[in-house]
């Protein structure tokens, strides 16, 4: 498959990419190899491969869901600045 220069300007234009009129043969050449290198993919004999696992038919790894860390007020507030009661105190930013 060979692009000609008008699909490469519409190519550029619906990717957003601005390019010059001297540019554009390079660019033809660079897409046109790309797509010869994925052209080269249908070569490939893929008989009897099975296809692979994509994540939406792997299980997810679940574990108990278990509080261990509870009831620990005193050494969460020990890190706060500054701490009234069982609350954080911060200062007023709305007046």
């Amino acid at each position: 498959m060979s692009l000609d220069p008008a699909t490469v300007r519409r190519i550029a234009r619906l990717a957003r990419i601005g390019i010059d009129e001297s540019d554009l043969q390079s660019l033809q050449g660079e897409l046109n190899g790309i797509l010869g290198w994925v052209e080269q993919l249908n070569e490939v004999d893929v008989e009897g491969v099975s296809p692979m696992v994509g994540t939406g038919h792997a299980a997810l790894r679940t574990r108990e869901d278990v509080v261990t860390d509870g009831n620990c007020r005193e050494a969460v507030l020990s890190n706060a600045p500054d701490a009234v009661g069982p609350f954080y105190t911060v200062p007023k930013v709305v007046e």
